[in-house]
């Protein structure tokens, strides 16, 4: 499983996950919620309780993956395979350009 958090400018927004089993939950913080209802991260994503789940990486999100030579250089630095999206997500996109922020959280495994 990897995780991250979700940041809107300076508030967090809430988490990005991926699960052992390849699906996506994207969930809003229970404050981001209840004090930023009309501030939400893309138009398909609106702000609610209920989780967000899919089988793919979320659109908005491989949206913020570099593409092309930036992305060829981001795959060898790292040394990630060009298709592991979540990979490149938290690898890549701490200071994105634009208001959205991906911080990684470590997960101890068991």
């Amino acid at each position: 499983m990897r995780k991250a958090k979700i940041y809107y400018k300076k508030d967090f927004a809430g988490y990005l996950t991926e699960t052992d089993d390849g699906e996506y939950v994207f969930v809003y913080e229970d404050d981001y919620v209840q004090n930023h209802e009309n501030q939400f991260l893309t138009f398909t994503m609106p702000v609610r309780r209920e989780p967000y789940k899919d089988n793919r990486l979320f659109p908005f999100f491989e949206g913020l993956i570099p593409e092309g030579w930036l992305l060829e250089i981001a795959s060898k630095n790292w040394k990630l395979n060009p298709n592991d999206r979540m990979g490149l997500l938290l690898a890549c996109c701490q200071n994105c350009i634009g208001a959205v922020s991906v911080i990684p959280i470590e997960i101890e495994h068991e």
